[in-house]
């Protein structure tokens, strides 16, 4: 009785995995391992649980049990200053999104946009200072992808819900800023699993997309509400499409002339210029995916 109760008023952990490996034979062997924690006044480590012949696994923490330091290499001051600045730039992104809900709260849905293209900009900043001082981390990655998701994935949402007040139904609102929301979680969570291709996106980024939001409501594009509905939508359900999109560095390698219409363009109509320029890259996608199905 006394065990009993001494158990009852400790904390219990488990975690089961399943995990696989090779017999000697060639044939998939599984097995599963148990780890049972207690923290309590007496504190019980049991250790994995393995089949016969299979090796235990090791940790995924030091012998001491310090945690794998957020700043992977040498720790100089140097790299620690280059760290926290790279940071600080992706903590200021995270800021002016959450800037951009409050003004977007307040009616000042325009204000709250321009709040979205300086997101934008830190965003891009933080990930060219991470590359070129050194100092590129799944930390950083990882804090990289949250500030997305608040300033890109929720904020970018509530401008477009602020900017379609009074234009279009309430709950149709409502519909299509959850739907950018929830595709632009679903389009940075495929991304941090998936493999890197130098040369495109596999479906709109959700920088892009927010990008391209927040410069729709700036500018104030003369359109109907319904057709700025169909344009949110139709940017949300691109987030999450298996189209490959161009990436900013192969743009730039296209013909110089290429660049002088929409230079010239902006100079004269820049608000069509901006709708032709987000029509022909949302088409892009399509295109080149049935061409590569060609070949």
């Amino acid at each position: 009785m006394r065990r009993s109760g001494t158990l009852a008023r400790q904390a219990l952990l488990v975690r089961v995995g399943r995990r696989s490996v090779a017999d000697t034979g060639g044939r998939a062997a599984t097995a599963t391992r148990a780890e049972v924690l207690y923290t309590g006044p007496e504190q019980h480590v049991r250790p994995h649980v393995s089949a016969p012949g299979i090796p235990m696994e090791t940790p995924a923490v030091a012998d001491d049990g310090a945690s794998i330091p957020l700043l992977p290499g040498e720790h100089t001051m140097s790299r620690r200053v280059s760290f926290a600045l790279v940071n600080a730039c992706t903590l200021s992104s995270l800021g002016l999104g959450l800037m951009a809900i409050f003004l977007a709260m307040d009616g000042n849905a325009r204000i709250a946009a321009a709040c979205l293209v300086a997101c934008v900009a830190f965003d891009g900043l933080d990930g060219a200072l991470a590359r070129k001082l050194g100092v590129s981390s799944p930390f950083g990655a990882q804090m990289d992808s949250l500030a997305d998701m608040c300033s890109f994935g929720l904020a970018a949402p509530v401008v477009v819900y602020a900017s379609l007040a009074g234009s279009v139904p309430q709950y149709a609102a409502a519909i299509a800023s959850a739907l950018v929301a929830g595709c632009a979680a679903i389009r940075l969570a495929r991304f941090n699993v998936s493999p890197k291709d130098g040369r495109f996106f596999c479906g709109v980024p959700t920088t892009m997309a927010a990008a391209v939001l927040a410069l729709t409501v700036l500018i104030g594009l003369p359109l109907p509400g319904m057709v700025m509905l169909g344009g949110v939508t139709l940017l949300a359900f691109a987030m999450v499409s298996s189209f490959p999109y161009a990436k900013l560095a192969r743009l730039l390698k296209l013909p110089p002339w290429l660049w002088l219409l929409p230079i010239v363009g902006a100079l004269l109509q820049p608000r069509m210029t901006f709708v032709l320029i987000v029509a022909v890259y949302l088409v892009s996608g399509p295109i080149l995916w049935m061409r590569a199905k060609r070949v």
